[in-house]
Protein backbone atom coordinates (compact mmCIF):
# COMPACT_ATOMS: atom_id res chain seq x y z
CA UNK A 1 0.00 0.00 0.00
CA UNK A 2 1.30 3.43 -0.99
CA UNK A 3 0.61 6.29 1.42
CA UNK A 4 1.30 10.00 1.00
CA UNK A 5 1.77 12.04 4.17
CA UNK A 6 1.36 15.68 3.20
CA UNK A 7 1.33 19.12 4.82
CA UNK A 8 3.87 18.10 7.44
CA UNK A 9 6.48 19.99 9.36
CA UNK A 10 9.47 17.66 9.12
CA UNK A 11 12.27 16.67 11.45
CA UNK A 12 14.28 14.18 9.42
CA UNK A 13 16.18 12.57 12.32
CA UNK A 14 19.11 14.95 12.21
CA UNK A 15 17.75 18.39 11.44
CA UNK A 16 14.52 20.35 11.30
CA UNK A 17 13.48 20.97 7.71
CA UNK A 18 10.45 23.15 8.39
CA UNK A 19 6.81 23.06 7.32
CA UNK A 20 5.22 22.14 4.00
CA UNK A 21 6.74 18.70 3.44
CA UNK A 22 5.32 15.50 2.04
CA UNK A 23 6.60 11.95 2.46
CA UNK A 24 5.70 8.96 0.30
CA UNK A 25 5.59 5.48 1.84
CA UNK A 26 5.43 2.14 0.07
CA UNK A 27 6.05 -1.46 1.16
CA UNK A 28 7.12 -0.38 4.63
CA UNK A 29 9.74 2.08 3.41
CA UNK A 30 10.10 5.79 2.81
CA UNK A 31 10.11 6.18 -0.96
CA UNK A 32 10.47 9.92 -1.39
CA UNK A 33 10.64 13.15 0.63
CA UNK A 34 9.96 16.59 -0.75
CA UNK A 35 8.81 20.13 -0.01
CA UNK A 36 5.39 21.05 -1.35
CA UNK A 37 5.08 24.04 -3.65
CA UNK A 38 2.57 26.92 -3.51
CA UNK A 39 -0.97 26.13 -2.38
CA UNK A 40 0.13 22.66 -1.38
CA UNK A 41 0.86 21.52 -4.93
CA UNK A 42 3.95 19.48 -5.57
CA UNK A 43 6.61 21.84 -6.81
CA UNK A 44 10.00 21.37 -8.42
CA UNK A 45 11.54 20.54 -5.06
CA UNK A 46 8.64 18.29 -4.11
CA UNK A 47 7.84 14.73 -5.02
CA UNK A 48 6.64 15.39 -8.53
CA UNK A 49 3.66 13.89 -10.33
CA UNK A 50 5.32 10.55 -11.09
CA UNK A 51 6.05 9.88 -7.40
CA UNK A 52 2.49 10.84 -6.49
CA UNK A 53 0.85 8.67 -9.13
CA UNK A 54 -0.94 5.56 -7.90
CA UNK A 55 -1.10 6.65 -4.27
CA UNK A 56 -3.58 4.51 -2.31
CA UNK A 57 -4.07 6.87 0.63
CA UNK A 58 -3.38 10.54 1.33
CA UNK A 59 -3.06 11.72 4.94
CA UNK A 60 -3.08 15.47 5.57
CA UNK A 61 -1.12 16.17 8.75
CA UNK A 62 -2.33 19.74 9.04
CA UNK A 63 1.09 21.23 9.69
CA UNK A 64 1.90 18.90 12.60
CA UNK A 65 5.38 17.49 13.07
CA UNK A 66 6.41 14.29 11.31
CA UNK A 67 9.59 12.66 12.65
CA UNK A 68 11.28 9.28 12.80
CA UNK A 69 9.80 7.11 15.53
CA UNK A 70 11.47 7.56 18.88
CA UNK A 71 13.88 4.81 19.94
CA UNK A 72 14.34 4.29 23.68
CA UNK A 73 17.94 3.30 24.29
CA UNK A 74 17.42 2.21 27.91
CA UNK A 75 14.06 0.86 29.04
CA UNK A 76 12.46 -2.10 30.84
CA UNK A 77 9.07 -2.58 29.14
CA UNK A 78 8.24 -5.98 30.63
CA UNK A 79 8.77 -4.64 34.14
CA UNK A 80 6.82 -1.52 33.20
CA UNK A 81 4.01 -3.66 31.85
CA UNK A 82 3.96 -5.83 34.98
CA UNK A 83 3.71 -2.78 37.21
CA UNK A 84 0.78 -1.51 35.16
CA UNK A 85 -0.89 -4.92 35.63
CA UNK A 86 -0.15 -5.15 39.38
CA UNK A 87 -0.21 -2.63 42.23
CA UNK A 88 0.92 0.36 40.19
CA UNK A 89 2.13 3.27 42.32
CA UNK A 90 3.91 5.14 39.53
CA UNK A 91 1.19 7.75 38.97
CA UNK A 92 0.83 8.57 42.69
CA UNK A 93 2.89 10.98 44.77
CA UNK A 94 2.33 10.74 48.53
CA UNK A 95 2.70 8.22 51.32
CA UNK A 96 -1.05 8.33 51.97
CA UNK A 97 -1.85 7.65 48.30
CA UNK A 98 0.58 4.73 48.21
CA UNK A 99 -0.85 3.09 51.34
CA UNK A 100 -4.42 3.53 50.08
CA UNK A 101 -3.51 2.01 46.71
CA UNK A 102 -1.86 -1.00 48.36
CA UNK A 103 -4.92 -1.51 50.57
CA UNK A 104 -7.27 -1.33 47.57
CA UNK A 105 -5.15 -3.72 45.52
CA UNK A 106 -4.94 -6.24 48.36
CA UNK A 107 -8.71 -6.08 48.87
CA UNK A 108 -9.32 -6.61 45.15
CA UNK A 109 -6.95 -9.61 45.06
CA UNK A 110 -7.70 -11.58 48.24
CA UNK A 111 -6.24 -14.84 46.88
CA UNK A 112 -2.89 -13.40 45.72
CA UNK A 113 -0.15 -14.99 47.87
CA UNK A 114 2.04 -11.86 47.55
CA UNK A 115 1.22 -8.21 46.92
CA UNK A 116 3.52 -7.14 44.09
CA UNK A 117 3.91 -4.00 41.99
CA UNK A 118 5.91 -0.87 42.72
CA UNK A 119 6.76 2.56 41.43
CA UNK A 120 6.90 4.66 44.63
CA UNK A 121 9.08 7.76 44.82
CA UNK A 122 11.63 8.21 47.58
CA UNK A 123 10.81 11.90 48.35
CA UNK A 124 7.36 10.84 49.61
CA UNK A 125 9.02 9.46 52.77
CA UNK A 126 11.38 10.99 55.35
CA UNK A 127 14.90 10.20 54.22
CA UNK A 128 13.49 8.34 51.23
CA UNK A 129 12.82 5.24 53.35
CA UNK A 130 9.23 3.94 53.84
CA UNK A 131 8.45 1.62 56.72
CA UNK A 132 7.01 -1.87 57.06
CA UNK A 133 4.59 -0.52 59.67
CA UNK A 134 2.65 1.42 57.02
CA UNK A 135 2.21 -1.74 54.97
CA UNK A 136 1.45 -3.89 58.01
CA UNK A 137 -1.51 -1.64 58.77
CA UNK A 138 -3.22 -2.57 55.48
CA UNK A 139 -1.69 -5.98 54.60
CA UNK A 140 -0.76 -7.80 57.81
CA UNK A 141 -1.31 -11.35 56.55
CA UNK A 142 0.59 -11.60 53.25
CA UNK A 143 4.09 -10.55 52.20
CA UNK A 144 4.41 -7.29 50.23
CA UNK A 145 7.31 -6.48 47.90
CA UNK A 146 7.25 -3.11 46.10
CA UNK A 147 10.36 -1.86 44.27
CA UNK A 148 10.74 1.90 44.06
CA UNK A 149 10.78 3.78 40.78
CA UNK A 150 14.48 3.32 40.16
CA UNK A 151 14.44 -0.38 41.15
CA UNK A 152 17.46 0.17 43.38
CA UNK A 153 15.40 -0.34 46.51
CA UNK A 154 12.23 -2.03 47.75
CA UNK A 155 9.53 -1.44 50.36
CA UNK A 156 8.48 -4.57 52.23
CA UNK A 157 6.18 -5.40 55.12
CA UNK A 158 6.95 -7.41 58.24
CA UNK A 159 5.56 -10.60 56.73
CA UNK A 160 8.03 -10.32 53.83
CA UNK A 161 10.90 -9.76 56.27
CA UNK A 162 9.76 -12.83 58.19
CA UNK A 163 9.56 -15.01 55.05
CA UNK A 164 13.10 -13.96 54.14
CA UNK A 165 14.41 -14.47 57.68
CA UNK A 166 15.58 -10.87 57.95
CA UNK A 167 15.98 -9.55 61.51
CA UNK A 168 18.43 -7.46 63.46
CA UNK A 169 20.99 -10.32 63.26
CA UNK A 170 21.00 -10.31 59.44
CA UNK A 171 24.16 -8.69 58.05
CA UNK A 172 24.06 -6.29 55.14
CA UNK A 173 25.07 -7.98 51.87
CA UNK A 174 28.26 -6.74 50.25
CA UNK A 175 26.30 -5.01 47.48
CA UNK A 176 23.44 -3.50 49.48
CA UNK A 177 22.03 -2.28 52.76
CA UNK A 178 19.11 -3.09 55.08
CA UNK A 179 17.59 0.11 56.49
CA UNK A 180 17.45 -0.15 60.30
CA UNK A 181 16.21 1.79 63.29
CA UNK A 182 18.42 2.99 66.13
CA UNK A 183 18.23 -0.47 67.71
CA UNK A 184 19.37 -2.22 64.55
CA UNK A 185 15.97 -3.66 63.61
CA UNK A 186 15.03 -3.68 59.91
CA UNK A 187 12.47 -0.96 59.20
CA UNK A 188 11.09 -2.08 55.83
CA UNK A 189 13.36 -0.52 53.19
CA UNK A 190 15.97 -2.60 51.37
CA UNK A 191 18.67 -1.04 49.19
CA UNK A 192 20.40 -2.52 46.14
CA UNK A 193 21.54 -6.14 46.66
CA UNK A 194 19.58 -6.40 49.91
CA UNK A 195 16.38 -6.54 47.83
CA UNK A 196 17.36 -10.02 46.67
CA UNK A 197 17.05 -11.29 50.25
CA UNK A 198 13.29 -11.02 49.74
CA UNK A 199 12.96 -11.19 45.95
CA UNK A 200 14.40 -14.71 45.84
CA UNK A 201 11.24 -15.85 47.63
CA UNK A 202 8.78 -14.29 45.17
CA UNK A 203 6.47 -16.61 43.25
CA UNK A 204 7.62 -16.98 39.64
CA UNK A 205 5.82 -14.91 37.04
CA UNK A 206 4.00 -17.18 34.59
CA UNK A 207 4.89 -17.24 30.91
CA UNK A 208 1.41 -15.89 30.13
CA UNK A 209 1.86 -12.96 32.50
CA UNK A 210 5.31 -12.20 31.07
CA UNK A 211 3.92 -12.08 27.55
CA UNK A 212 0.95 -9.98 28.64
CA UNK A 213 3.35 -7.58 30.35
CA UNK A 214 5.51 -7.27 27.22
CA UNK A 215 2.49 -6.54 25.05
CA UNK A 216 1.13 -4.07 27.62
CA UNK A 217 4.50 -2.32 27.70
CA UNK A 218 4.78 -2.35 23.92
CA UNK A 219 1.32 -0.79 23.50
CA UNK A 220 2.17 1.93 26.02
CA UNK A 221 5.43 2.73 24.24
CA UNK A 222 3.65 2.86 20.87
CA UNK A 223 1.15 5.33 22.32
CA UNK A 224 4.09 7.61 23.08
CA UNK A 225 5.65 7.37 19.63
CA UNK A 226 8.34 4.83 20.56
CA UNK A 227 8.89 2.41 17.68
CA UNK A 228 11.95 0.53 18.96
CA UNK A 229 14.04 0.14 22.07
CA UNK A 230 16.93 -1.47 23.92
CA UNK A 231 15.78 -3.53 26.89
CA UNK A 232 18.45 -2.73 29.44
CA UNK A 233 18.16 -5.98 31.45
CA UNK A 234 17.38 -9.30 29.81
CA UNK A 235 18.03 -11.74 32.61
CA UNK A 236 17.04 -12.38 36.22
CA UNK A 237 17.81 -9.44 38.51
CA UNK A 238 16.47 -8.17 41.86
CA UNK A 239 13.06 -9.79 41.68
CA UNK A 240 12.78 -9.39 37.91
CA UNK A 241 12.30 -12.65 36.04
CA UNK A 242 14.36 -13.41 32.95
CA UNK A 243 12.50 -12.06 29.90
CA UNK A 244 14.55 -13.99 27.34
CA UNK A 245 11.94 -16.62 26.51
CA UNK A 246 9.22 -13.97 26.37
CA UNK A 247 11.05 -11.95 23.73
CA UNK A 248 11.98 -15.03 21.74
CA UNK A 249 8.39 -16.26 21.67
CA UNK A 250 6.97 -12.83 20.82
CA UNK A 251 9.46 -12.38 17.99
CA UNK A 252 8.64 -15.83 16.58
CA UNK A 253 4.87 -15.27 16.75
CA UNK A 254 4.95 -11.75 15.33
CA UNK A 255 3.52 -10.24 18.52
CA UNK A 256 6.70 -8.19 18.85
CA UNK A 257 6.02 -5.34 16.43
CA UNK A 258 9.01 -3.20 17.39
CA UNK A 259 12.68 -3.76 16.62
CA UNK A 260 14.36 -4.53 19.96
CA UNK A 261 17.93 -5.03 21.13
CA UNK A 262 18.22 -7.02 24.35
CA UNK A 263 21.05 -6.25 26.77
CA UNK A 264 21.86 -9.57 28.42
CA UNK A 265 22.48 -9.29 32.15
CA UNK A 266 26.07 -9.55 33.40
CA UNK A 267 26.12 -11.57 36.63
CA UNK A 268 28.40 -9.59 38.91
CA UNK A 269 28.87 -12.61 41.16
CA UNK A 270 30.76 -14.33 38.32
CA UNK A 271 33.60 -13.45 35.98
CA UNK A 272 34.59 -13.77 32.34
CA UNK A 273 33.74 -17.48 32.32
CA UNK A 274 30.13 -16.45 31.66
CA UNK A 275 30.99 -14.90 28.26
CA UNK A 276 30.70 -18.26 26.49
CA UNK A 277 27.21 -18.69 27.92
CA UNK A 278 26.25 -15.20 26.78
CA UNK A 279 27.47 -15.98 23.27
CA UNK A 280 25.30 -19.11 23.24
CA UNK A 281 22.31 -17.14 24.47
CA UNK A 282 22.86 -14.52 21.77
CA UNK A 283 22.80 -17.17 19.07
CA UNK A 284 19.79 -18.99 20.49
CA UNK A 285 17.65 -15.93 21.19
CA UNK A 286 18.26 -13.59 18.26
CA UNK A 287 15.72 -13.77 15.49
CA UNK A 288 13.04 -11.72 13.82
CA UNK A 289 12.75 -8.34 15.48
CA UNK A 290 14.76 -9.31 18.58
CA UNK A 291 18.56 -9.06 18.72
CA UNK A 292 20.41 -10.21 21.87
CA UNK A 293 23.56 -8.37 20.87
CA UNK A 294 24.30 -6.20 23.91
CA UNK A 295 25.37 -6.95 27.49
CA UNK A 296 24.39 -4.81 30.47
CA UNK A 297 26.85 -4.24 33.31
CA UNK A 298 25.63 -2.36 36.38
CA UNK A 299 28.74 -0.70 37.73
CA UNK A 300 27.22 1.24 40.62
CA UNK A 301 23.98 2.19 42.36
CA UNK A 302 22.15 5.50 42.65
CA UNK A 303 22.97 8.75 44.42
CA UNK A 304 19.70 9.00 46.37
CA UNK A 305 20.50 6.02 48.60
CA UNK A 306 24.25 6.58 48.71
CA UNK A 307 25.22 3.67 46.47
CA UNK A 308 26.40 5.52 43.33
CA UNK A 309 30.20 5.19 43.14
CA UNK A 310 31.85 8.53 43.98
CA UNK A 311 35.51 9.42 43.94
CA UNK A 312 35.20 11.32 47.24
CA UNK A 313 32.82 10.54 50.11
CA UNK A 314 29.19 11.55 50.32
CA UNK A 315 28.41 14.37 52.75
CA UNK A 316 26.05 14.17 55.69
CA UNK A 317 23.18 16.63 56.16
CA UNK A 318 25.53 19.02 57.93
CA UNK A 319 27.94 19.08 55.00
CA UNK A 320 30.61 16.92 56.63
CA UNK A 321 32.33 14.07 54.79
CA UNK A 322 31.14 10.58 55.67
CA UNK A 323 33.00 7.30 55.21
CA UNK A 324 30.70 6.25 52.34
CA UNK A 325 31.84 6.48 48.71
CA UNK A 326 29.13 4.19 47.31
CA UNK A 327 29.46 0.84 45.58
CA UNK A 328 31.50 -0.25 42.58
CA UNK A 329 29.82 -3.58 41.99
CA UNK A 330 32.77 -4.73 39.90
CA UNK A 331 36.30 -3.77 40.83
CA UNK A 332 38.19 -1.74 38.25
CA UNK A 333 40.17 -4.85 37.27
CA UNK A 334 37.03 -7.00 37.00
CA UNK A 335 35.33 -4.39 34.84
CA UNK A 336 38.32 -4.10 32.49
CA UNK A 337 38.41 -7.87 32.08
CA UNK A 338 34.66 -8.08 31.45
CA UNK A 339 34.64 -5.28 28.88
CA UNK A 340 37.65 -6.72 27.04
CA UNK A 341 36.15 -10.21 26.90
CA UNK A 342 32.75 -8.97 25.73
CA UNK A 343 34.25 -6.69 23.11
CA UNK A 344 36.34 -9.58 21.77
CA UNK A 345 33.21 -11.77 21.66
CA UNK A 346 31.44 -9.19 19.49
CA UNK A 347 29.08 -7.75 22.08
CA UNK A 348 28.10 -4.16 22.55
CA UNK A 349 28.62 -3.24 26.22
CA UNK A 350 25.94 -1.13 27.96
CA UNK A 351 27.12 0.15 31.35
CA UNK A 352 25.01 1.69 34.12
CA UNK A 353 27.21 4.45 35.57
CA UNK A 354 25.79 7.13 37.88
CA UNK A 355 28.65 8.42 40.02
CA UNK A 356 31.89 10.04 38.86
CA UNK A 357 33.98 7.05 39.99
CA UNK A 358 31.62 4.64 38.23
CA UNK A 359 31.83 6.68 35.03
CA UNK A 360 35.62 6.87 35.18
CA UNK A 361 36.01 3.15 35.88
CA UNK A 362 33.86 2.38 32.85
CA UNK A 363 35.76 4.76 30.57
CA UNK A 364 39.06 3.31 31.80
CA UNK A 365 37.79 -0.18 30.90
CA UNK A 366 36.88 0.88 27.35
CA UNK A 367 40.26 2.57 26.95
CA UNK A 368 41.87 -0.86 26.93
CA UNK A 369 39.92 -2.13 23.92
CA UNK A 370 40.83 -1.94 20.22
CA UNK A 371 39.61 1.35 18.65
CA UNK A 372 38.47 -0.50 15.54
CA UNK A 373 36.22 -2.88 17.46
CA UNK A 374 34.91 -0.08 19.70
CA UNK A 375 33.66 1.74 16.63
CA UNK A 376 31.95 -1.42 15.41
CA UNK A 377 30.38 -2.42 18.74
CA UNK A 378 28.97 1.03 19.64
CA UNK A 379 29.47 0.75 23.40
CA UNK A 380 27.60 3.16 25.66
CA UNK A 381 27.35 4.43 29.23
CA UNK A 382 23.89 5.14 30.61
CA UNK A 383 22.60 7.71 33.13
CA UNK A 384 25.78 9.77 33.71
CA UNK A 385 24.51 11.75 36.65
CA UNK A 386 27.86 12.89 38.02
CA UNK A 387 30.68 13.17 35.49
CA UNK A 388 34.04 14.66 36.42
CA UNK A 389 34.88 17.49 33.97
CA UNK A 390 38.14 15.74 33.05
CA UNK A 391 36.15 12.74 31.77
CA UNK A 392 33.71 14.61 29.53
CA UNK A 393 36.07 14.74 26.56
CA UNK A 394 36.90 11.03 26.86
CA UNK A 395 33.54 9.90 25.45
CA UNK A 396 34.33 11.18 21.96
CA UNK A 397 37.98 10.16 22.21
CA UNK A 398 37.01 6.58 23.08
CA UNK A 399 34.04 6.35 20.69
CA UNK A 400 31.73 5.60 23.63
CA UNK A 401 28.21 7.00 23.37
CA UNK A 402 26.51 8.94 26.16
CA UNK A 403 23.12 7.35 26.85
CA UNK A 404 21.18 10.11 28.63
CA UNK A 405 17.98 9.99 30.66
CA UNK A 406 17.24 13.69 30.30
CA UNK A 407 14.05 13.74 32.38
CA UNK A 408 16.13 13.55 35.58
CA UNK A 409 18.11 16.75 34.90
CA UNK A 410 15.83 19.11 36.82
CA UNK A 411 15.29 20.46 40.33
CA UNK A 412 12.62 18.05 41.50
CA UNK A 413 12.14 16.86 45.08
CA UNK A 414 14.50 13.93 44.60
CA UNK A 415 17.26 16.25 43.44
CA UNK A 416 16.65 18.96 46.05
CA UNK A 417 16.06 16.75 49.10
CA UNK A 418 17.96 13.53 48.46
CA UNK A 419 20.87 14.47 46.19
CA UNK A 420 22.19 18.04 46.39
CA UNK A 421 22.85 18.05 50.16
CA UNK A 422 24.93 14.89 49.93
CA UNK A 423 27.02 15.75 46.87
CA UNK A 424 28.12 19.23 47.85
CA UNK A 425 28.35 22.37 45.73
CA UNK A 426 31.21 21.39 43.40
CA UNK A 427 29.95 17.91 42.47
CA UNK A 428 26.40 19.21 42.13
CA UNK A 429 27.62 21.30 39.16
CA UNK A 430 28.90 18.14 37.41
CA UNK A 431 25.45 16.59 37.07
CA UNK A 432 23.94 15.57 33.76
CA UNK A 433 26.45 17.52 31.62
CA UNK A 434 24.62 16.98 28.32
CA UNK A 435 25.68 20.31 26.84
CA UNK A 436 29.35 19.77 27.65
CA UNK A 437 29.25 16.23 26.26
CA UNK A 438 27.69 17.44 23.02
CA UNK A 439 30.15 20.31 22.65
CA UNK A 440 33.03 17.87 23.25
CA UNK A 441 31.85 15.73 20.33
CA UNK A 442 30.23 12.87 22.27
CA UNK A 443 27.51 10.98 20.46
CA UNK A 444 24.25 11.37 22.38
CA UNK A 445 21.57 8.69 22.53
CA UNK A 446 18.52 8.83 24.77
CA UNK A 447 16.24 6.65 26.85
CA UNK A 448 13.77 6.75 29.69
CA UNK A 449 14.64 3.88 32.09
CA UNK A 450 10.88 3.24 32.39
CA UNK A 451 9.42 2.18 34.84
CA UNK A 452 11.90 4.31 36.80
CA UNK A 453 10.27 7.33 35.14
CA UNK A 454 7.77 8.01 32.38
CA UNK A 455 8.71 6.60 28.97
CA UNK A 456 7.28 9.71 27.23
CA UNK A 457 10.14 11.05 25.05
CA UNK A 458 8.52 14.47 24.78
CA UNK A 459 8.75 14.98 28.54
CA UNK A 460 12.44 14.05 28.48
CA UNK A 461 13.12 16.28 25.47
CA UNK A 462 11.38 19.15 27.27
CA UNK A 463 13.81 18.81 30.20
CA UNK A 464 16.82 18.39 27.90
CA UNK A 465 16.03 21.78 26.33
CA UNK A 466 14.67 23.69 29.35
CA UNK A 467 16.33 21.91 32.30
CA UNK A 468 13.01 22.00 34.15
CA UNK A 469 10.08 19.61 33.89
CA UNK A 470 6.93 20.40 31.96
CA UNK A 471 4.19 21.35 34.39
CA UNK A 472 6.73 22.18 37.10
CA UNK A 473 5.95 25.24 39.19
CA UNK A 474 6.99 26.74 42.47
CA UNK A 475 5.23 23.98 44.39
CA UNK A 476 7.33 21.28 42.71
CA UNK A 477 10.74 22.86 43.15
CA UNK A 478 12.57 26.17 43.45
CA UNK A 479 10.73 29.09 41.87
CA UNK A 480 11.92 32.31 40.30
CA UNK A 481 10.70 35.80 41.28
CA UNK A 482 7.48 35.40 39.28
CA UNK A 483 6.85 31.81 40.34
CA UNK A 484 8.46 30.35 37.22
CA UNK A 485 10.48 27.11 37.48
CA UNK A 486 14.22 27.43 37.97
CA UNK A 487 16.40 25.78 35.34
CA UNK A 488 18.94 23.30 36.70
CA UNK A 489 22.41 24.07 35.31
CA UNK A 490 20.98 25.77 32.19
CA UNK A 491 24.42 25.82 30.56
CA UNK A 492 23.98 22.07 30.06
CA UNK A 493 20.78 22.44 28.02
CA UNK A 494 20.56 21.04 24.49
CA UNK A 495 18.94 22.57 21.45
CA UNK A 496 15.62 21.05 20.42
CA UNK A 497 17.19 19.70 17.25
CA UNK A 498 19.99 17.98 19.21
CA UNK A 499 17.57 16.48 21.73
CA UNK A 500 15.25 15.15 19.01
CA UNK A 501 18.24 13.69 17.16
CA UNK A 502 19.41 11.86 20.30
CA UNK A 503 16.00 10.22 20.70
CA UNK A 504 15.65 9.26 17.03
CA UNK A 505 18.71 8.81 14.81
CA UNK A 506 21.04 8.63 17.84
CA UNK A 507 19.24 5.79 19.60
CA UNK A 508 18.53 4.03 16.29
CA UNK A 509 22.29 4.15 15.66
CA UNK A 510 23.12 2.60 19.05
CA UNK A 511 20.79 -0.28 18.12
CA UNK A 512 22.47 -0.65 14.71
CA UNK A 513 19.19 0.18 12.99
CA UNK A 514 21.00 2.27 10.39
CA UNK A 515 22.63 -0.94 9.15
CA UNK A 516 19.60 -3.22 9.44
CA UNK A 517 16.84 -1.11 7.93
CA UNK A 518 17.86 2.55 7.89
CA UNK A 519 15.44 3.50 10.68
CA UNK A 520 16.01 6.67 12.66
CA UNK A 521 15.75 9.06 9.72
CA UNK A 522 13.10 10.13 7.24
CA UNK A 523 14.91 9.55 3.97
CA UNK A 524 14.39 7.43 0.85
CA UNK A 525 15.03 3.76 1.59
CA UNK A 526 14.61 4.04 5.36
CA UNK A 527 12.13 1.91 7.28
CA UNK A 528 8.88 3.85 7.65
CA UNK A 529 8.98 3.92 11.45
CA UNK A 530 7.45 7.33 12.13
CA UNK A 531 5.69 9.48 14.70
CA UNK A 532 3.18 12.28 14.08
CA UNK A 533 2.66 14.91 16.79
CA UNK A 534 -0.35 17.16 17.27
CA UNK A 535 1.76 20.29 16.74
CA UNK A 536 5.18 21.48 15.65
CA UNK A 537 7.35 22.02 18.77
CA UNK A 538 10.00 23.72 16.62
CA UNK A 539 7.51 26.51 15.82
CA UNK A 540 6.41 27.05 19.43
CA UNK A 541 8.08 28.39 22.59
CA UNK A 542 10.46 25.96 24.28
CA UNK A 543 8.31 26.11 27.41
CA UNK A 544 5.56 24.28 25.49
CA UNK A 545 7.56 21.29 24.20
CA UNK A 546 6.15 18.97 26.86
CA UNK A 547 2.57 19.87 25.88
CA UNK A 548 2.91 18.07 22.53
CA UNK A 549 1.12 14.75 22.16
CA UNK A 550 1.39 11.81 19.78
CA UNK A 551 -1.33 11.59 17.11
CA UNK A 552 -0.11 8.42 15.42
CA UNK A 553 2.77 5.96 15.48
CA UNK A 554 3.83 4.01 12.38
CA UNK A 555 5.99 0.90 12.03
CA UNK A 556 6.93 -0.30 8.55
CA UNK A 557 4.40 2.14 7.12
CA UNK A 558 1.49 0.77 9.18
CA UNK A 559 -0.28 2.59 12.00
CA UNK A 560 0.28 0.83 15.34
CA UNK A 561 -1.23 3.61 17.44
CA UNK A 562 -3.83 6.25 16.60
CA UNK A 563 -4.98 8.97 18.95
CA UNK A 564 -8.66 8.64 19.71
CA UNK A 565 -11.24 11.27 18.82
CA UNK A 566 -9.19 12.87 16.13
Amino acid sequence: MTTLLRNAALFDGRRYRGPGHEVLLDAGRVVAVGAAGPAGASGAAGLGSRARAGVDDVVDLGGALLAPGFVDAHVHPVQGGLERMRCDLSELDTREEYVAAVAAHAAANPDAPWILGGGWAMPAFPGGTPTAADLDAVVPDRPVFLPNRDHHGAWVNSRALEVAGIDWHTPDPADGRIERDAGGRPTGTLHEGATSLVSRHLPPTTDADQLAALLTGQAHLHSLGVTGWQDAIVGAYSGMDDTSATYTAAAASGDLRSDVVGALWWDRERGVEQVAELVARREAMSGGRFHATSVKIMQDGVAENGTAALDAPYLDRCGHATDNTGHSFLSAAELRAAVAALDTAGFQVHVHAIGDRGVREALDAFEGTDPATRAERRHHLAHLQVVHPDDVRRFAALDVAANVQALWACLDEQMVDLTLPFLGEERARWQYPFGDLHRAGARLVAGSDWPVSTPDPLQAIHVAVNRWAHGQDGQDGPAGPRGEPVAFLPEQALTLETAFAAYTSGSAWINHRDRRDGAGVVAPGAAADLVVLDRDPFAAPAAEIGAARVVSTWIDGEVVHQQRNR
